[in-house]
C-alpha cells in the first residue's frame, strides 16, 4: 500500500511548486471592531499581507495551468531564520539540522494560511487537499517552499 502511495505521488503528473520569500506567518484569529450598532470580523494586518504574498507567488506558478480538480498532496518545507541573539556557533548548528525550532509560527496555523491563500488559484478549495506533509526547520533565509502534486 504505501508503495503504491509513493509510485503515485513521484509520477509527477499535475505536480507544481512554488517558494514563497520572508518569514512564514500563521493564520492570525479575526479581530472584532465596533462600527456604530455593528460589530465586524476582519482578518489582522499580518495575516492578510502574507496570504497576499501567497497568492501572489502560487499565482506566478500557475501561469497557463488549470487550477487543480481533485484530490491533492501538499508538501510544505518552513524555512525560520535563528534568532539573531545567538552566536554565529549556535546558529550554524541550527542551519545544518542540529537544532529546531520549537516557536512560534505553529506549523499548523501556517498551513491553514496557506491553504487559505491557494483557493481559487492552485485548487478550487482547500477540501481538496489530502495529504499534507509539513516540515519547519532553520535555514539561512525565511522561506517557505510549497509542493502541490495531483493524485
Amino acid at each position: 500500500m504505501e508503495a503504491a502511495k509513493q509510485e503515485r505521488m513521484s509520477m509527477n503528473k499535475g505536480a507544481m511548486n512554488f517558494v514563497v520569500p520572508g518569514e512564514p506567518v500563521g493564520k492570525g484569529r479575526p479581530k472584532f471592531a465596533r462600527r456604530g450598532n455593528f460589530v465586524t470580523a476582519y482578518t489582522p494586518e499580518k495575516t492578510a499581507s502574507y496570504e497576499n504574498l501567497v497568492k501572489l507567488h502560487a499565482h506566478a506558478a500557475m501561469v497557463g495551468r488549470p487550477l487543480f480538480d481533485g484530490p491533492v498532496a501538499v508538501e510544505m518545507h518552513l524555512f525560520v531564520t535563528p534568532p539573531a541573539s545567538w552566536s554565529k556557533k549556535k546558529q550554524l548548528s541550527a542551519i545544518s539540522g542540529d537544532l529546531w525550532p520549537t516557536s512560534k509560527p505553529d506549523i499548523d496555523n501556517v498551513a491553514k494560511g496557506i491553504f487559505d491563500a491557494c483557493n481559487n488559484i492552485v485548487w478550487g478549495d482547500d477540501k481538496q487537499v489530502v495529504t499534507l506533509s509539513a516540515t519547519k526547520c532553520y535555514g539561512a533565509k525565511s522561506c517557505a517552499v510549497i509542493g502541490v502534486t495531483a493524485l
